[in-house]
């Protein structure tokens, strides 16, 4: 099984951001816990800043890959052209958030790309994105 996270805007921060809301924990050691955690599992990552990239790698492994776990980062509640992207492409993706976006600001209550994914979750920590692996296993 191979399946790709894919991070959006300034997730690169994390363990650094605003960890009140985020955490202290940067993502590359959480990626590696996840990689021991899940070994029967070919796990890749990807983050980028640019909303072109992030859709460039999506048409690159959404017609091969297994399932991709998607936090867009802000781009979740503005971006039409990456939930057209997630429409496009076969493999199933699962949307994740580290907060709970539906008790911060209004603006993050909508979503692109929830009704293209095949699920949602939504505040769990760093735990989302195991839950998201959980599901796919």
């Amino acid at each position: 099984m191979q399946i790709l996270i894919l991070n959006g805007p300034n997730l690169n921060l994390l363990g650094q951001r605003e960890t009140s809301i985020y955490g202290n924990q940067d993502f590359n050691s959480f990626f590696s816990e996840l990689k021991s955690q899940f070994p029967e599992i070919q796990l890749d990552y990807f983050q980028s800043n640019v909303e072109g990239e992030i859709i460039n790698k999506l048409q690159e492994v959404g017609f091969s890959y297994d399932g991709i776990i998607l936090n867009a980062g802000a781009y979740t509640h503005t971006s039409v052209a990456i939930a057209d992207c997630i429409k496009a492409i076969t493999s199933p993706v699962i949307e994740v958030h580290i907060s709970n976006t539906f008790s911060r600001e209004t603006f993050r209550h909508q979503s692109y790309i929830s009704p293209n994914a095949k699920g949602v979750i939504i505040g769990f920590g760093l735990k989302s994105y195991t839950l998201a692996l959980q599901s796919f296993l």
